[in-house]
């Protein structure tokens, strides 16, 4: 039976929810870009996505720790390696193939750009204080990610004729995911009411200001925000794409479950 046949009743299991939830987008956010390590377009550039990518993981390790502390779990792995593709609660933008620079560069955008303003948020709503503390911490590295995706934007967007197409067309393909940033199903709402999570509709217009203005000063066209928007991953219902990413993330840790690091 999958985790999401049930909402949040308490205000804990409310924020392990929202816990689970932020931590998926960034572990497996986190996982894609780690694909870049020994690929990137220069050295400089390597290192860079290297440790925004150890930044999201090492995020997502602390929000899976506050989870099993609350749950009475073991650690934090039973979330990442131990759980099937249709009880992660990531978005299907996060899941995608890490496809050519642009791509990761223009989701890394969006990406960021919405964390930014849903932590802004969540730092000034959230009540328990470990919660925050993590929150306040992980906002310090989210400001850097938004300023060093932002900054690639413009400079490939207004670069040579073949980086604009191509990061023009990474914002094409990537678009009709965007929809589920700003999706709110009955297990937010509970945590909305449980002052563990936050409306995310209320800073849509700040979003799309942000993404419109900077795909506007990159000389890129802004695509259609009324087009079909894919919708459902909170709720397990994910593309083919993350069933292959947690073949390979997990198969070493699931294949010997008793080794330890020594």
């Amino acid at each position: 039976m999958s985790t999401f046949d049930t909402i949040p009743q308490t205000k804990q299991e409310a924020l392990v929810e929202t816990l689970l939830r932020l931590a998926d987008d960034r572990l497996i956010h986190g996982h894609r870009l780690s694909e870049w390590a020994g690929h990137g377009p220069e050295l400089e550039e390597d290192l860079a996505l290297a440790n925004v990518a150890l930044d999201m993981i090492g995020h997502a390790a602390s929000l899976y720790s506050y989870a099993a502390e609350l749950e009475g779990k073991e650690d934090e792995d039973h979330y990442a390696y131990f759980r099937d593709d249709i009880d992660f609660k990531n978005i299907a933008m996060v899941e995608l193939p890490k496809g050519d620079f642009g791509f990761t560069i223009a989701r890394q955008f969006l990406f960021s750009a919405f964390s930014y303003f849903l932590y802004q948020k969540l730092i000034d709503t959230v009540e328990d204080e470990q919660f925050n503390g993590m929150l306040q911490k992980h906002f310090k590295e989210i400001k850097y990610h938004l300023r060093h995706s932002r900054e690639w934007v413009l400079r490939l967007g207004d670069g040579t004729e073949e980086s604009h197409r191509r990061i023009q067309d990474a914002f094409d393909e990537i678009w009709m995911y965007t929809g589920e940033l700003f999706d709110l199903d009955d297990a937010d709402r509970e945590a909305i009411k449980q002052n563990v999570f936050v409306d995310v509709t209320e800073f849509k217009g700040e979003w799309k200001e942000l993404v419109n203005s900077t795909l506007e000063e990159a000389t890129l066209t802004v695509p259609d925000y009324d087009q079909y928007m894919f919708s459902g991953s909170r709720q397990g219902r994910h593309t083919e794409h993350l069933g292959h990413l947690l073949a390979q993330m997990q198969f070493l840790r699931r294949s010997y479950p008793d080794a330890e690091w020594k």
